[in-house]
């Protein structure tokens, strides 16, 4: 579980200096009027929704309050996978070494 809480922290730095920069040095807008207009753009967020789709459901069914799932869910769509980053983090530390209760959450 060390190695997953090691990653996932990886994960959130990565993300957070990746969204930095993106949204320091790049255009949001015109950037992405381009990745709209060309194939391989519209194939790579598809299957990035996908996945935050993917993910989210996983994060609603381990969740006990409802409320807290959807603001995971926004968080996830709008922020990618920091959100999903800093989640897994968060569901690792409240599992305390417990991997059934960290992929089941409420279910465990």
């Amino acid at each position: 579980m060390k190695i997953a809480k090691i990653i996932s922290l990886l994960g959130v730095l990565a993300m957070t200096a990746v969204l930095i920069y993106g949204f320091t040095v790049g255009d949001f807008a015109g950037e992405g009027s381009q990745l709209t207009s060309m194939p391989w753009g519209i194939v790579s967020l598809v299957d990035l929704y996908t996945g935050f789709t993917l993910f989210s459901m996983w994060v609603i069914y381990r969740e006990k309050s409802l409320p807290a799932a959807i603001v995971w869910t926004i968080a996830m769509m709008t922020l990618g996978f920091f959100a999903g980053a800093f989640y897994t983090f968060l569901a690792l530390q409240s599992s305390n070494g417990d991997w059934r209760k960290f992929w089941m959450g409420k279910h465990a």
